[in-house]
């Protein structure tokens, strides 16, 4: 039996980095997604990079996706790639409902497209609370954004659910509470 392949967007973040790890030990196959930039920054893969395929991609450009899903043939997606400061997405709204928003569209049409039967996961976050309407709160919580990061998350979350709905697709989303580390 081949080892499991997975795809991880935000490979190069936090939670990314991380789950890289976790998937190796268990015997996967690991890609990561990463954006061209004039200065990549790997710090937090330098102990793992020469174990996994870095691709270069985008949450902006549809095609990037279609083809990174193509070179990888992943058994499972990990979409932990975002715009994901707060402060920043009421300076920069439009960036953050692209990247956040309308980038997990493309990475779940370009899924539905070239690997349907791939596993979709989606990073959704705390944020999609927004002014709190009980405590603690459950998956059955109303949604009550208050920045554009925690409207752009609610739509991933949505449109998450509509793909599976829609498309027969194996996608959930996990909700993401506040988070440190090392890293």
């Amino acid at each position: 039996m081949s080892a499991k392949r997975a795809l991880i967007t935000g490979i190069t973040g936090q939670d990314g980095s991380y789950l890289a790890e976790l998937l190796l030990a268990k015997g996967y196959e690991v890609f990561g997604l990463t954006r061209r930039t004039s200065t990549p920054n790997h710090s937090r893969i330098a102990s793992i990079v020469d174990k996994i395929h870095l691709l270069s991609g985008d949450l902006l450009d549809q095609y990037s996706l279609y083809q990174a899903i193509q070179e990888s043939q992943p058994d499972e997606i990990y979409n932990l790639a975002a715009q994901s400061f707060v402060k920043a997405s009421w300076e920069q709204p439009m960036f953050t409902g692209e990247s956040t928003g309308l980038g997990v569209t493309r990475m779940l049409d370009a899924m539905r497209m070239s690997k349907p039967d791939a596993k979709f996961y989606q990073a959704s976050s705390s944020e999609m609370f927004g002014k709190v309407i009980e405590v603690p709160q459950t998956e059955l919580t109303p949604f009550y954004p208050r920045s554009p990061y925690g409207v752009a998350k609610v739509y991933g979350h949505w449109i998450t659910v509509n793909y599976r709905e829609s498309y027969n697709l194996f996608a959930v989303s996990g909700i993401l509470f506040n988070h440190e580390s090392p890293r």
